[in-house]
Parts: C-alpha cells; sequence; structure tokens
C-alpha cells in the first residue's frame, strides 16, 4: 500500500490530543502533531502486505480492505501509543527519521500486549516506541508463526513472542499490557491484570458499553477517564494503574 495514502488515514489518531481540563500554558505532551518517518510508513506497508497474504490462510483479521485495516488497526494502535508513551514524538515530518525525547524510564519499559492474535496493538506500539521491551502473548500456534515472521520482516529487536497461554506467564512482570477487547472479558481481565508489576499500566481498547463491566472486574486499579477514538462512535481507550 502506498505509504503517503497510509500517512494521510492515519493523520486523524496523530492529530493533537485535545485537552481542555487544563488552563496551563503551552503544550503538554501528545498536544503537539505527531508524524510517522517514511521508514515506519514502509513498515506498515510492508505489514499490510504479510497480513494479506496470510489471511488468506488463516483468519486474522474479519477486515479486508486495505484502507480500513490502516484506520481500525494501526490507526486505534498508534493513538493508544501516543497515550501510553506521549513524550516519545516527532519534531517534524521533515525530519528523514523521527526524532524522539526518550524518557530513560519509557525506554526500558516492559511491555505485553496479550492475545496479540494479528500484532496489534503490540506491534505499531513497537513502531512508535522502538526503545521498548515488547512481549507478545498468543497461544494459537499459527498466529505467533505470523507474527515471528512480521518481526522478522521489518527487522525489528527486543521483541519476545511467547505461544503461551498468559496464565502461565510469571506475575508482575510488566510496566504495560495491553488487551482489545476480547469474549470472556470477565475472565480474562484479572489474567491481565495480573502480569501488571506494581504501579504499571492496564490499557484496554474496548468499547463503550465495557466500561462499567472492566471497572468492577477490576477495582484494585486506578482508572483514568476513558478517552474515545477518533472516527469511531464506541472505541475506548481505557488506562488503569495498579495500586502499588
Amino acid at each position: 500500500m502506498d505509504p503517503a495514502r497510509i500517512a494521510e488515514l492515519l493523520h486523524p489518531f496523530l492529530s493533537p490530543i485535545a485537552n481542555p481540563c487544563h488552563s496551563e500554558p503551552g503544550q503538554r505532551p501528545g498536544e503537539e502533531s505527531a508524524f510517522l518517518s517514511p521508514s515506519q510508513l514502509q513498515h506498515i506497508s510492508t505489514y499490510i502486505d504479510i497480513l494479506q497474504h496470510w489471511n488468506a490462510r488463516i483468519n486474522l483479521t474479519a477486515i479486508r480492505n486495505e484502507e480500513e485495516i490502516v484506520t481500525r488497526h494501526f490507526g486505534e494502535s498508534l493513538f493508544a501509543a501516543r497515550h501510553l508513551f506521549p513524550k516519545l514524538y516527532p519534531v517534524s515530518s521533515s525530519v528523514p527519521s523521527v526524532v524522539r525525547d526518550f524518557d530513560a524510564d519509557v525506554a526500558e519499559a516492559r511491555v505485553a500486549d496479550l492475545g496479540s492474535g494479528a500484532g496489534f496493538p503490540g506491534i505499531p506500539i513497537k513502531l512508535w516506541a522502538p526503545n521498548i521491551a515488547l512481549t507478545l502473548i498468543e497461544s494459537h500456534q499459527k498466529k505467533a508463526t505470523f507474527l515471528r515472521e512480521v518481526v522478522r520482516a521489518l527487522t525489528l529487536t527486543d521483541i519476545n513472542i511467547q505461544n503461551v497461554r498468559a496464565e502461565t506467564l510469571p506475575p508482575g512482570t510488566f510496566d504495560v499490557v495491553t488487551l482489545r477487547a476480547v469474549e470472556r472479558s470477565t475472565e480474562v481481565l484479572p489474567v491481565a491484570s495480573a502480569l501488571v508489576a506494581p504501579s504499571g499500566r492496564l490499557a484496554l481498547l474496548t468499547a463503550s458499553s465495557q466500561l462499567e463491566t472492566t471497572r468492577s472486574t477490576l477495582p484494585h486499579l486506578d482508572w483514568e477517564p476513558p478517552v474515545p477514538i477518533p472516527q469511531s462512535n464506541t472505541r475506548q481507550l481505557l488506562v488503569g494503574t495498579l495500586k502499588p
């Protein structure tokens, strides 16, 4: 897919994040425009090609239209990445590679994507914040094989693909755990929260109808106000911090 068209489609997800709740002068991280480098856009194009090829053999996503793949999968994932790592942003779209102000803690962040499937939001978050240590947790063997091919094709480093059930992993391991809306959420949410280290965060890409269920299932997390995802009437980003 044409990288220029990818950039155009992702613009709403990388536009300034409005924050009318504060009156301090200047911009806070996340309130400035963000851009992807030519290299990142090419990675996304390659990723889409691999996804479409594999999708003909195993059901990785019900979305077949490439532009919808960009907005529904990459857009949502990068929107979450901006919130989770707001200091990691490019200074200008004119530079050949993205220039970012890496916070020391963020650069060493241990991130897990639970039920990674086709790699969303985990791999786009890695493209956004390349210094994180990413673990993709996927119990389905063929999907785990797909993830390995994407990681190899994009020459990404510091990614650990765990073809296991999340319950088998050591608890309290990760600074950030991500999870997209899944069936049996009341069963999966406690498993996800168990992987979060003290003071770590659980980031959920979910429907607005699931917000109250999520909060009641995980009352031991401090939840931030949900953030609406662009171009959706129901999708929300919900982030909770595990109390130390």
